[in-house]
């Protein structure tokens, strides 16, 4: 007759390793995207001409200040 229950050793690796797992899929699910995934301000600058949400005199300008920051 059992009269104790445990999960002994072998659980407990087992209970770890699904807990490891599960971290690393909420971390691949939440994390920060690189910077590399953003959109070039050049071409939000042209989309948003192209679609007439700023004329080109604020482009130019706008550009100026893209430019300015580009350099070091």
């Amino acid at each position: 007759m059992v009269t104790d229950w445990t999960i002994g050793l072998e659980g407990w690796l087992w209970l770890g390793t699904w807990a490891v797992v599960l971290v690393g899929v909420v971390w691949l699910l939440v994390r920060e995207p690189h910077h590399a995934d953003r959109d070039d301000p050049v071409a939000v600058l042209r989309g948003r001409l192209a679609r007439g949400e700023i004329n080109p005199d604020e482009f130019e300008r706008a550009m100026r200040l893209v430019d300015a920051r580009r350099e070091p």
